[in-house]
């Protein structure tokens, strides 16, 4: 087994250092080394923290390990704004379903991971938003969607100072002013024209596993990766369709970024190879942190939660994810694929809930059943004062979800649906409190007989510490959901059109390989993704997007805004420390064709109890700007707009026009 995913040896005559390429973009992939990294949350999970500062830990630390293990291009962050809730990728990626929110926390990442003199790599460029049939589905998408939905995160990235992209393996049609059908690996438009020109980025980009097609890196690639098409590129030179000026400039991109991140400067060090064990206490603590400080507290009746402050004595802790279903270390915390990361362990959340309360202990007693007989779990839960049932649904590289629902339990012979509404309604006495890890949106049909509920996403290794730490209080939670859960099954309907695609037209020289699949899915929804999307049609969510819950409440005022400032006072009106994520969305003219309300600032606001403060965000031009086609540039509508200051799209406190 190679030592790295990418390995390009270096060129000792020139003094040019190997490129030691590794996944992940949540942490180094040690596929031939397991338990010698460690597994961090994921990018979506980062996404749910709201907060540029976690992003930063988080790109840092993951930077660390990717040096200390020998690689120097760390193949992350993901960035793709979520289209599809059924992605299979979607836990990767840190964009949520927001193309502001992905760019707000983007450069902290990049940053982060290149401060340690690792390359990041932002991916996958572009419109790669289903795994089904992902090397050969062409994404037919009008300009101004692409640039006012999907490029941001990556311009971030690119203003940010990123040294690299990966090209993703689907075709792109720009349907109004670009070329048809062309793969993203060497599409002039979103290559050349865009990210070259546009974007301004002048770093390398490296095509996917496998996404290289004609080998034209005059098209804008400059590095194919294993398992592309790359005889082609030899026909290509002979041809003298690559001139040595093409291949120049290719290489000084490469180039560029080593000698800017000190690559060429670094010292020979033995210790630093890919067999290393880079885990910490340090490592460990900081996982703790921002897994802690991404979960979502989705609901909280009667101020059930914190634990500690509801005179709780016996508590059942429901599910066999709380243990590990396939036995010690198998609690789901991760996505699959080039993504997932084997951990040298992982907190479970028995361990850690019981660890607060040693057997003897007076204060509190810790019942467990792991639900294989759905009724035996019941019986526990009807024990207990307050019952805990964790339930996990995955996903990975390759495919995308079947649905958004939560599977069946191991060994029960019912899905975690049944088994919550189950433990909710079939026992009087408990208060019941449902802990989701997912890598996604999920559906929640039990919501209203439940008492609390808590979302961690992809939490990483320590998983079972940080939720602890939630639940008793030790931290009050500051999440907010990246992403909306929907209320019912396919409440965004998508057509076979739209996903996963219609069958490409049967001619094999426009199309090769790719007769009778579902080649071709269109991006008919436009501007219309996420919380876009419930807001034009009124429809109600589950749960918003930006929707959060903490220990204590605020009190928004005072609101004022104008063309270039808008500030508010935000008071703590609770008995507890807590923080608030306060939003600002822009509601544009109508005549511009904007969704309803589109978030533009967010700002996460710790404040003891009983304490105010004034909070201001500032406004560009490109804040109040839409991509015109037709001038080739952003800008601003005339009209009036309106600010929607609220905690979460759909609860909006304060409003103003501007």
């Amino acid at each position: 087994m190679k030592p790295y995913v990418g390995a390009v040896v270096g060129n000792d005559r020139l003094g040019i250092p190997s490129l030691n390429l590794n996944d992940g973009p949540q942490g180094f992939r040690g596929q031939g080394t397991p338990a010698t990294s460690t597994a961090f949350p994921s990018g979506l999970t980062i996404a749910a923290t709201w907060d540029p500062g976690s992003a930063l830990l988080w790109g840092e630390t993951m930077g660390e390990e990717f040096r200390d293990k020998g690689s120097n291009v760390q193949l992350g962050p993901g960035l793709c704004v979520s289209r599809l809730p059924k992605n299979g990728r979607n836990f990767e990626y840190m964009s949520g379903e927001d193309p502001y929110l992905g760019a707000s926390l983007v450069p902290s990442a990049v940053s982060g991971i290149q401060s340690k003199g690792v390359i990041a790599n932002a991916k996958h460029w572009v419109d790669n938003s289903q795994e089904t049939n992902r090397s050969t589905n062409i994404a037919n998408i009008d300009e101004r969607t692409q640039m006012e939905i999907y490029y941001p995160p990556f311009e971030a990235a690119v203003k940010a100072g990123v040294g690299s992209i990966m090209c993703s393996y689907n075709r792109i049609s720009i349907t109004d002013t670009g070329t048809n059908n062309a793969w993203s690996c060497e599409n002039p438009d979103t290559l050349l024209r865009d990210l070259r020109g546009r974007l301004n980025f002048s770093g390398w980009v490296m095509s996917d596993w496998g996404a290289t097609h004609k080998g034209t890196p005059h098209n804008g690639l400059d590095q194919s990766m294993p398992g592309g098409n790359d005889a082609n590129l030899l026909a290509v030179m002979q041809a003298g369709n690559m001139t040595e000026a093409d291949v120049d400039e290719s290489v000084s991109r490469v180039l560029f970024p080593m000698f800017k991140f000190g690559l060429f400067d670094a010292k020979p060090n033995a210790s630093r190879n890919n067999l290393a064990n880079v885990t910490s206490e340090a490592h460990n603590l900081a996982t703790r942190k921002l897994a802690a400080a991404a979960m979502v507290l989705l609901q909280n009746k009667d101020s059930i939660l914190p634990l500690n402050d509801s005179g709780t004595t016996k508590i059942a802790v429901i599910g066999c994810e709380a243990a590990g279903c396939q036995g010690p270390g198998s609690t789901k915390v991760h996505g699959g694929g080039s993504g997932q990361v084997f951990p040298y362990y992982i907190s479970a959340p028995l361990d850690a809930v019981r660890g607060r309360f040693p057997p003897a202990s007076q204060n509190l007693t810790v019942l467990y059943d792991d639900a294989s007989n759905a009724s035996a779990a019941v019986e526990t839960a009807s024990q207990a004062d307050v019952a805990i049932v964790f339930i996990a649904t995955e996903s990975g590289e390759g495919k995308d979800r079947r649905s958004l629902s939560f599977p069946g339990v191991p060994y029960a012979g019912i899905d975690y649906d049944e088994l919550v509404t189950m433990v909710a309604t079939q026992q009087s006495k408990a208060k019941v409190v449902v802990v989701m890890v997912s890598p996604g949106a999920v559906l929640t049909p039990w919501r209203d007989s439940v008492d609390a509920i808590i979302a961690a996403f992809n939490p990483g290794q320590e998983y079972g510490n940080a939720i602890s730490e939630i639940l008793f209080g030790d931290r009050s939670p500051a999440g907010h959901l990246p992403t909306t859960f929907p209320a019912v099954v396919d409440q965004i309907p998508f057509t076979q059109k739209q996903w996963p695609g219609l069958p490409a037209p049967a001619d094999p020289k426009k199309y090769p390989g790719m007769i009778g699949a579902n080649g071709s899915s269109w991006y008919t929804e436009k501007l219309e993704i996420g919380y876009r999307y419930y807001d034009a049609h009124r429809l109600e969510p589950a749960f918003p997007f930006g929707h959060g819950l903490t220990y204590t409440d605020f009190e928004y005022s005072a609101l004022a805004a104008n063309r270039t400032v808008v500030s508010f006072t935000l008071k703590n009106v609770g008995a507890v420390d807590g923080a608030a994520c306060p939003q600002l969305y822009i509601e544009f003219p109508a005549a511009a064709g904007e969704p309803p309300k589109q978030l533009k600032r967010y700002k996460q606001v710790m404040l003891p109890a009983g304490k105010s403060v004034t909070v201001t965000f500032d406004l560009d031009d490109r804040a109040l700007s839409v991509w015109s086609v037709a001038k080739q540039a952003w800008t601003i509508p005339a009209g009036s707009f309106v600010a929607h200051l609220g905690a979460s799209s759909r609860d909006i406190k304060l409003n103003a026009t501007i």
